[in-house]
């Protein structure tokens, strides 16, 4: 994208229906698949004609999920970009019916914006898998996180690249960024507008477009089904106090978000088969690391966007003998030679509040003495927490409603209130074990049966593990 030739912050986005033909005819605009046109403005450019926002592209929005669902191979920068329209629709929204009321103006406007455009700038190969499976292993007792990196990237940007922006701006912006985490690296000034840090990433409720776009984003791309409005939200939400509140007859809508969320987490994101394939590269990138020293860039932006999915492709084409393991598994991942899966099991509900996740040594400690030695490394045990943003709790309760427009108390909605057909639970702890090398699955799928029974005095799995499944080899 060439840069714009108008610098005037006051261009914004021009929401749906609402942008006049001067301010659309000044735009750069793409097509977006899922929002249509997305206009961009001559600040938000600056920010995105940057290698380092470029680097994004590189960047698959599922990871690894596109070996098990063809289509999935959106990148952050498609996701990165919907988040920032989206923003800046619910902001332009809220300043169309609420602006006098709430003191909305362009600033505020073009700050959810830009937080909605770098929100992800920071974050790391492989979706979730860098941070969450990766750097435990290789640096332990790491409280990373791809939030914080997206502050210093931004930082970054604007220093490297000479970007003039407001000041108060580029603070609120990064205070948006971190607003859902709770190891937020800046506090978080909510005494001014705070209604505005419930856009990008609400840590109060979890409803943000972020949520938005990569639901229906993400279920597109995988070809399944999505009946979750979430314009309907956008339309009819209201600021009452400091936050953004939802009429109650629109309870089932934002259910539905997060039980689509949950279905994703289910069938897409923590699929059997993707598991195994991420067990798998994080196995390669450990082995690789003391060659690579992957993790050494998360300390520093100035190395950090060099880093992508590519890395895959700087192993498996590498003739370095110290690559040779990693360089293995990953030709084991093209030749569909996986992990086995042998079998899982959900964590019974009257043992969540304690569970404790299992390990390979749980399994190994497990077996019967068959002759053949089942080693740790021999296994790799996944425990897959899925919930509905809220842990064990009804995000629902949560989420502050109201009646109608000319009501001006605002209200949660207990469970006993709503339809008896949602879920009375609301979180799902999955137990999975799979075999390294395929001659060892009975082995492993006998020992994963006897430490249930030894846990829990009962078979949790739902059944046995195939026989043609223990035969191959």
């Amino acid at each position: 994208m060439g840069a714009c030739c108008n610098d005037d912050l006051s261009l914004m986005i021009p929401p749906r229906g609402l942008a006049s033909q001067q301010n659309v005819r000044l735009s750069k605009h793409v097509y977006d698949n899922v929002h249509g046109n997305i206009f961009l403005d001559p600040l938000s450019l600056k920010f995105i004609d940057t290698e380092q926002f470029q680097r994004l592209r590189d960047l698959k929005q599922l990871g690894l999920t596109n070996m098990v669902y063809p289509g999935a191979v959106h990148s952050r920068f498609e996701h990165s970009l919907g988040v920032y329209s989206l923003a800046g629709e619910a902001a332009q929204t809220l300043k169309n019916y609420q602006g006098l009321e709430l003191g909305i103006d362009q600033f505020d406007v073009q700050t959810v914006k830009i937080a909605g455009l770098l929100h992800d700038v920071g974050h790391g190969p492989f979706s979730h898998l860098f941070e969450r499976e990766f750097l435990p292993r290789v640096a332990g007792g790491s409280n990373w996180c791809h939030e914080e990196m997206s502050l210093k990237m931004v930082d970054h940007i604007v220093d490297e690249h000479h970007i003039e922006i407001d000041l108060g701006m580029l603070k609120r912006v990064k205070e948006m960024i971190v607003a859902s985490n709770t190891h937020d690296a800046l506090p978080i000034d909510r005494k001014e507008k705070p209604f505005l840090y419930d856009i990008v990433a609400n840590g109060r409720n979890g409803i943000d477009v972020d949520k938005f776009d990569y639901i229906e984003r993400d279920c597109r791309a995988c070809g399944l089904g999505c009946n979750f409005q979430f314009r309907r939200l956008m339309e009819t939400m209201r600021v009452m106090g400091d936050e953004i509140c939802y009429r109650s007859k629109d309870y089932l809508t934002i259910h539905k978000m997060f039980a689509t969320r949950a279905d994703l987490y289910r069938t897409v994101y923590t699929h059997s088969k993707v598991k195994a394939i991420e067990l798998m590269v994080v196995d390669a990138l450990v082995k690789a690391n003391d060659y690579l020293k992957i993790s050494s860039y998360i300390h520093d932006p100035h190395e950090y966007w060099k880093l992508d999915d590519t890395i895959i492709k700087t192993i498996e084409t590498s003739p370095d003998q110290a690559l040779k393991e990693s360089r293995d598994l990953i030709q084991r991942i093209r030749r569909r030679n996986l992990y086995q899966f042998c079998n899982e099991y959900a964590v019974p509900k009257d043992k969540l509040d304690h569970f404790k996740e299992v390990t390979a040594h749980d399994i190994v400690c497990s077996q019967k003495n068959t002759g053949v030695s089942v080693k740790e490394d021999d296994v790799a045990v996944s425990n897959v927490r899925i919930d509905l943003t809220k842990g064990k709790n009804n995000p629902l309760e949560s989420i502050n409603f109201f009646k109608d427009y000319e009501s001006n108390e605002k209200f949660t909605i207990p469970d006993e209130r709503i339809s008896h057909l949602l879920p009375s639970s609301y979180q799902d702890m999955i137990v999975r074990v799979y075999s390294k090398k395929p001659e060892l699955v009975t082995i492993i799928s006998e020992a994963f049966e006897n430490f249930q029974l030894k846990t829990y005095g009962i078979k949790a799995q739902v059944h046995p593990t195939p026989e043609k499944k223990k035969r191959r080899i």
